[in-house]
């Protein structure tokens, strides 16, 4: 094999485990339906990049676990911090974006090696940093113990910055006991953000500069949504002690939404985040209403995308 062959293999593989999807690359057979995770690990985030590998993170010690969508086998590639890792986004670049939970931080791992490529201190104060999202240029955290967003602005080759920049909520948004902003995604035109309050089953559009507005449900809400995924101006939120899959279907601007249908499935078990490949949803099972052991059995199941 001539060198110039062997390091365009070599560049692909890479690109695969990254995230990246080489040139000509396809969907396969969808794999697993349920994917067995490692005993006591207690997962909470998922991410799926291009490639045909789901990240977990554990509310344990912050490990993170790497599956293989295919075939469902995985491993440990990061030893976390002795604190949790929540949610996760990962980017093109093969970066993956770990918010800590209440240690307060976010992590920023790289996706094929596992290695820390850079860490940051969020909170002082008593936080729960619970997910992340990737627009806008940046990547924002949600705190759910204080009415706060954390920025990481990315420069335009997608550096990442010396340290984060928090966005005091405003506007509509009441902060109040129990769990406050959770899951953040991007809104369908792409020029805000949508935040949901998990105690009040309450969605806000909210601006880069922290102004809140509720999104109109019509009577609705979503309580205990959790993770959330925008698929053009379709948005699935995850409520996980409800065990369902909400849709709901909003206008461009993330003013009004419609709850267009609730799935559920047998093999949810108090499911918290979301991620998508091919034409499957991916959720992993946190079993918050098990008391966890070391032996708890956990998995992330799969179903087909409503």
């Amino acid at each position: 094999m001539s060198r110039r062959i062997l390091a365009l293999v070599t560049a692909a593989a890479l690109a695969v485990v990254a995230g990246a999807t080489p040139a000509g690359a396809t969907h396969r057979s969808p794999g697993p339906a349920t994917i067995a995770l490692p005993d006591g690990f207690q997962p909470e985030g998922i991410a799926i990049g291009a490639a045909p590998y789901a990240y977990f993170g554990s509310r344990v010690d912050g490990d993170i676990y790497r599956a293989g969508l295919r075939t469902g086998r995985g491993e440990v590639i990061s030893q976390g911090p002795g604190t949790p890792s929540l949610g996760l986004k990962i980017d093109g670049r093969g970066r993956l974006f770990v918010a800590g939970g209440n240690g307060g931080d976010a992590r920023v791992l790289n996706a094929a090696t596992g290695a820390v490529l850079r860490s940051y201190t969020l909170q002082t104060v008593p936080a729960f940093i619970n997910d992340v999202v990737l627009t806008g240029g940046a990547a924002w955290f949600t705190d759910s113990n204080n009415p706060v967003l954390f920025r990481l602005a990315l420069g335009r080759d997608g550096g990442l910055p010396a340290a984060a920049t928090p966005v005091p909520l405003t506007g509509a948004i009441v902060h109040q006991a129990g769990i406050n902003a959770n899951g953040i995604t991007a809104t369908p035109d792409g020029r805000g953000l949508i935040i949901v309050q998990s105690g009040t089953g309450k969605l806000f559009r909210t601006s880069y500069a922290g102004v809140t507005t509720e999104i109109d449900l019509g009577g609705e809400s979503v309580p205990g949504g959790d993770g959330m995924l925008l698929r053009g101006r379709t948005l699935y939120v995850v409520q996980n002690r409800l065990n369902v899959i909400t849709r709901i279907q909003l206008d461009r601007r993330a003013t009004r939404g419609e709850v267009v249908s609730r799935t559920t499935d047998p093999r949810f078990d108090v499911p918290t985040t979301i991620a998508e490949y091919g034409k499957r949803f991916y959720l992993p099972n946190a079993r918050f209403t098990t008391p966890p052991t070391p032996t708890t059995p956990y998995t992330a199941v799969a179903v087909p995308r409503p």
